[in-house]
């Protein structure tokens, strides 16, 4: 449930709503607004008359019962959009986030050429495997962290920040020593132990929805981080099974606007991973910031054809300054800031 104090409730009236949804049992979280502060309390609710809540103080406005299972990263608790901003990075702003790079790091020489070609043309955001989640035991599995250190080299050098994937609990503090955003890959979005580790971490979170999974298991996954207190989550659309097989998946770009109306996170699409085709990334590119998309993230290589991993679906580097040229026009037509190159 959620308990809103009026906009004149005084300190000590908030305290007070605070501690007795603590002896309650409630775990509390707060959400300060433009004139209200609202006091989330999230647990069991049965057997507490909301009554109780209501008539506790004078500063308390209303109380109400939320009827979807994921409490914080829904709008009822937070009504404003969350913007996460990373020294002046925002992700979920008014601005499109670009998160741009190779699918693998594989060179030092690579990662640096590459970040180099999409600070140049608008990304702000350094994407880039160190562990490689693969389909096959044989592939390229990643440099590990050697990895880490190339891009986190190449990032700072060219004044991007950095995301990458971490795919096991052991792996969350080295991963989160290097990047500014750990991403959680499809294949674990509904790896709750993982979910949690990186909840208790200060390292904002980019959350990919699995194969097949519903919006609700989708922001399931997201809760799992926020209830271990990071509420710095990045969602993100990378496409899902179903009967097509024209690409690897199909990118589900109507969960744009149902996560907006849902949630307060910010949702970024994959069009990279869910085409997995060159030629198929601009247009769906194009059609996701078009749909409100809080950004993107795509795969660029300056020589995909001797790419160790996802060649075919990686942007060449004029393929990526098109681009972007594209999203800026797209922008503008919908009164929204372009992306700075």
């Amino acid at each position: 449930m959620i308990v809103v104090m009026k906009p004149e409730a005084t300190k000590e009236q908030i305290n007070q709503v605070e501690e007795k949804l603590m002896d309650l049992g409630f775990s509390v979280h707060f959400s300060q607004g433009v004139d209200y502060t609202t006091l989330g309390a999230i647990g069991d609710k049965s057997g507490v008359d909301p009554r109780e809540l209501e008539v506790l103080n004078e500063g308390v406005h209303k109380v109400t019962e939320i009827s979807e299972p994921y409490k914080l990263a829904g709008r009822d608790f937070h009504p404003q959009d969350t913007v996460i901003d990373l020294d002046g990075v925002r992700i979920g702003g008014e601005e499109p986030v670009t998160m741009a790079g190779p699918c693998a790091i594989e060179s030092k020489e690579q990662i640096e050429t590459i970040a180099r070609h999409v600070a140049s043309h608008g990304a702000s955001v350094l994407r880039g495997g160190a562990f490689k989640p693969r389909t096959s035991p044989y592939s390229f599995q990643g440099l590990g962290e050697e990895g880490l250190k190339y891009m986190r080299e190449a990032a700072d050098n060219n004044g991007l920040k950095m995301v990458t994937e971490v795919m096991g609990k052991s792996q969350v503090d080295l991963v989160g020593s290097y990047t500014d955003i750990l991403q959680i890959g499809a294949r674990n979005m509904q790896n709750y132990n993982l979910l949690r580790e990186v909840g208790r971490s200060n390292t904002p979170v980019l959350l990919k929805r699995g194969f097949s999974s519903t919006v609700e298991e989708f922001l399931m996954a997201a809760e799992y981080v926020m209830s271990e207190g990071n509420e710095d989550v990045i969602l993100c659309e990378r496409g899902i099974r179903t009967f097509s097989d024209e690409t690897r998946f199909t990118l589900d770009l109507s969960v744009v606007p149902v996560i907006q109306e849902e949630s307060h996170l910010p949702i970024i699409i994959d069009p990279s991973h869910s085409t997995g085709i060159r030629n198929k990334v601009i247009p769906m590119a194009r059609a996701g910031i078009a749909a409100g998309a809080d950004g993107m993230i795509v795969e660029v290589h300056h020589q995909p054809d001797q790419a160790k991993s996802d060649g075919p679906q990686s942007l060449r580097p004029e393929q990526f300054v098109e681009l972007m040229d594209q999203v800026n026009r797209i922008n503008s037509s919908l009164a929204r800031k372009p992306v700075k190159a």
